[in-house]
């Protein structure tokens, strides 16, 4: 069955939060994703508004890592996150970004990531057997001292690489390629993924207007800093290097307009999701028919903002999609 998200960096206050939470359910949306970048307010506390103003919502972060928080602090929050929301809750974890920002390390990743999975579940499960990983470890007898709602809440892993598929389609529920519109790579991913259960996530960078034009001016400002991330991981589509080298440095000085003048249409269209509502249906479905699932349409969403934006998915995008007939 296709699922269909919003994502959201949590920037709005307590009562803004409520009130996008509220209308994300009305909408008929199936998840509501709150973002963790570097720099954002963490996403646990607008999750738990979410949860107290919505009753269907699937709810998660999108993502936490295991090197800002630690395993036993991520299980805590997503337990009560679950226990609020009456056992809607979803983990979403990845190794992150611009960490070196913070002078932080990111070493054995793929460890990182397998160890901190393990020890929420087994601390969601009441195991206080111990574990002993690469990256982290629970002592015997380690366990939380308080009720959880549901010992097993369903895992997301963040990432692009073949070998986090292969961790993704071994251990978790959900594969959730960020940042990438970009069909062939969804079907690559979703090709490694056959057989083994795990569910494929696209999520992008999304603007939707009748006005098609604005629209893909306001995406390419928006999708700048995330090429400049994952510009160089797709291997079905070759950014040139100069290009993402430009980006990096033009970013760097702060200068956005700049760096959307830099991204030409090919490159935006493999990064975002962009223009008429009849353009975002077509490139969306081409996503879901890749191998998608689930497709988590991320901010600025419309021109006005994302109310206007998300109006526009729910009535013009989402509904042919839904039936399999754009």
């Amino acid at each position: 069955m296709r699922e269909f998200a919003i994502g959201v960096a949590p920037v709005a206050g307590p009562a803004e939060m409520g009130h996008l939470a509220e209308r994300v359910e009305a909408l008929g949306f199936d998840v509501l994703s709150v973002f963790g970048d570097l720099g954002l307010q963490p996403p646990i506390p607008p999750l738990l508004i979410a949860a107290g103003r919505t009753r269907r919502l699937r709810l998660g972060p999108g993502c936490m890592n295991p090197y800002t928080s630690h395993p036993m602090e991520i299980a805590g929050q997503i337990a009560y996150v679950d226990a609020a929301s009456g056992g809607r809750a979803y983990l979403g974890l990845a190794r992150g970004a611009w960490l070196d920002r913070l002078g932080l390390a990111q070493p054995r990743p793929l460890s990182a990531i397998e160890d901190a999975i393990e020890i929420v579940r087994r601390l969601l499960r009441g195991d206080t057997s111990g574990y002993a990983g690469r990256a982290f470890q629970l002592e015997a007898g380690v366990a939380l001292q308080y009720p959880v709602a549901r010992p097993d809440i369903p895992v997301l892993i963040g990432g692009w690489g073949p070998r986090i598929t292969a961790l993704a389609g071994a251990i978790a529920d959900e594969q959730k390629l960020g940042g990438s519109a970009n069909p062939a790579m969804a079907h690559r991913i979703a090709d490694q993924l056959r057989g083994t259960g795990t569910r494929l996530v696209v999520g992008t960078v999304t603007v939707v207007d009748d006005d098609g034009d604005r629209a893909r001016a306001v995406a390419r400002r928006r999708a700048a800093p995330y090429i400049e991330v994952v510009g160089a991981l797709d291997p079905t589509f070759a950014v040139d290097p100069e290009l993402l080298e430009r980006l990096r440095r033009t970013l760097s000085r702060g200068d956005l307009d700049a760096a959307a003048a830099l991204i030409p249409d090919d490159v935006l269209d493999r990064f975002a999701l962009a223009g008429t509502p009849d353009q975002v249906t077509a490139h969306t479905e081409k996503i879901f028919a890749a191998g998608a699932t689930r497709i988590e349409f991320g901010p600025p969403l419309g021109l006005e903002g994302m109310a206007a934006g998300m109006d526009l998915l729910a009535r013009q995008v989402i509904p042919p999609l839904r039936s399999g007939s754009p």
